[in-house]
């Protein structure tokens, strides 16, 4: 048993072991499925706190020769599967964790010699019967214990991608960039590997080099495909987990929820696991990370970044090429490029169906007022933003005077470049006013109602405040708003709704460009 070469299981048996843990060991019958087959290369990314560290660890803890984890996975859901017990502690298991060693290495310059002098010196100790050079790589030393015993490997990294992050030097990078290729790349290897197992935040570069590594299956955050139920907690699990431990499973989904794929919910899995530890709701991204991520893109306002930002705050998705980015950190030459990076963070969520991105929850939301708080050219928005929660206030108390008065600041900060008198953009107005709103209330846009589609319906989570039914009128009045919610019985999709009902009529009048609101109760 050694640091890297067939390390032992003792990283997963504690993860396993821990009070709160989900059990995601069907992954190995998802990775079975690929060994030694053309598809035996997978890179698998996705935000940070999602779980990329107990995969590694326990695909290690499955395949390593240097354990023997037979307990540890017998009440597992794997052990029920096909062909369990045929790859259990059966392989030579190579584990690096890039981002230990890059922390951690005295010379950083050396990181790649050092890494693969360590590695050598474990494969000298493990097979004493074969001759290793002083200058053997890992990938050499490898094929020398393939070509003398007929063993394969199975090579697991994880943080692969953390050079990037560090942006070093381009020197060193390609030395990096050449150990990947050594290992993965090579045609006289290839029978040496069964599988091969990258992990990180962000997908393979995409530059003239490291393109090479194009025989790897990229599983990423924007389409995960058959291990898309393995990147986070789905909503049968989080449901579980909130059954267990007595926590409100609506509000729950709120706050942790918004990562779809292939028609499965995914859940930010630490912010989870955290809530139910400290008893409330909060947001557990903000510990563990810094907003600067999204400031730092923000600055750059690339193609009118902020205007669509603008409209993600307020609660809408836009549209976004996803298919641009290069993966790197000095790549981002359009504002899809930046939303990209963001997806791939987890700062945004990705609808691949039609293509567009969004804030994906309340953890999240808050993030991003951080940010936004933080950067001048927002200045106006983060003021609207700390209006919001008078204005709902207002709102709640019948005063149709403030309303109006925010909606006209609203509006113009939302136009833009657009047209001002676009119904759009009084929609986005309203979502953006209200942005407090989406704390405590669920937002509804055109929804199914009576005799129509109702413009807004905001339906409080807890049921002690009114649910709001917003009806938009361009160039006509507020009360004919509050007639049509009436006429078209808007409210009765709100037949199982038991608490208050405000009706809010709202008008824009495009040659004053200026709103009237009323306000009725139901």
């Amino acid at each position: 048993m050694g640091i890297y070469l067939n390390p032992g299981n003792e990283n997963f048996k504690s993860m396993s072991s821990a009070e709160i843990y989900v059990d995601k060991s069907m992954m190995i019958a998802v990775i079975n499925d690929f060994m030694d087959k053309d598809n035996k290369y997978v890179c698998l990314s996705r935000p940070r706190r999602f779980g990329k560290t107990m995969a590694g660890d326990m695909l290690s803890a499955y395949y390593s020769k240097g354990c023997d984890s037979k307990e540890l996975f017998r009440d597992r859901k794997i052990s029920s599967a096909p062909g369990y017990i045929d790859k259990l502690n059966r392989y030579n298991v190579i584990k690096i964790d890039v981002n230990s060693e890059y922390q951690n290495v005295t010379d950083i310059k050396k990181l790649i010699k050092t890494l693969t002098g360590d590695i050598r010196n474990e494969m000298k100790e493990a097979f004493p019967e074969i001759s290793f050079g002083e200058d053997d790589s890992v990938a050499r030393c490898i094929q020398k214990v393939y070509a003398k015993t007929g063993e394969t490997f199975v090579v697991i990294m994880d943080e692969y991608d953390v050079l990037v992050w560090e942006q070093v030097s381009r020197e060193l990078f390609d030395e990096y960039l050449s150990f990947l290729n050594g290992l993965f790349k090579s045609a006289t290897l290839r029978p040496a590997i069964s599988l091969a197992y990258l992990t990180g935040i962000l997908p393979i570069v995409r530059d003239k080099i490291q393109s090479k590594l194009n025989n790897f299956r990229e599983y990423t955050i924007l389409d995960s495909l058959e291990l898309a139920q393995f990147v986070g907690f789905t909503d049968d699990e989080v449901r579980g987990l909130c059954n267990e431990y007595g926590v409100d499973y609506e509000e729950c989904r709120r706050w942790y929820d918004g990562y779809t794929q292939r028609g499965i919910e995914i859940y930010n899995p630490e912010s989870v696991v955290m809530c139910i530890r400290e008893g409330f709701f909060d947001n557990y991204w903000g510990r563990t990370s810094s907003y600067e991520v999204i400031s730092d893109r923000l600055q750059q306002n690339l193609e009118g970044t902020r205007d669509d930002v603008v409209r993600m705050l307020a609660g809408e998705s836009v549209d976004v090429n996803v298919t641009r980015y290069m993966n790197t950190l000095d790549s981002f030459r359009t504002k899809s490029d930046i939303f990209t990076y963001l997806i791939h963070v987890g700062y945004l969520a990705y609808n691949r169906e039609d293509k567009t991105c969004r804030i994906p929850n309340g953890e999240l939301r808050q993030e991003w007022f951080n940010a936004i708080e933080a950067e001048e050219e927002y200045s106006v928005t983060n003021r609207i933003i700390q209006s919001s929660k008078e204005l709902l206030k207002e709102t709640l108390s019948g005063n149709e005077t403030a309303v109006a008065e925010a909606l006209n600041r609203s509006h113009i900060h939302v136009s833009g470049n657009r047209s001002y008198n676009n119904e759009d953009v009084l929609q986005s107005a309203i979502y953006l006013a209200y942005i407090y709103a989406l704390n405590e209330y669920n937002c509804y846009r055109e929804l199914t109602t009576g005799k129509g589609f109702a413009d807004v319906v905001y339906v409080p989570v807890h049921p002690e405040k009114p649910a709001l039914i917003i009806e938009l009128k361009h160039n006509k009045t507020p009360e004919s708003a509050i007639q049509q919610i009436r006429e078209k019985r808007y409210f009765d999709s709100l037949a199982q709704y038991q608490g208050k009902l405000l009706f809010v009529g709202i008008s824009y009048d495009e040659k004053t460009k200026s709103h009237e609101c009323r306000i009725e109760n139901f």
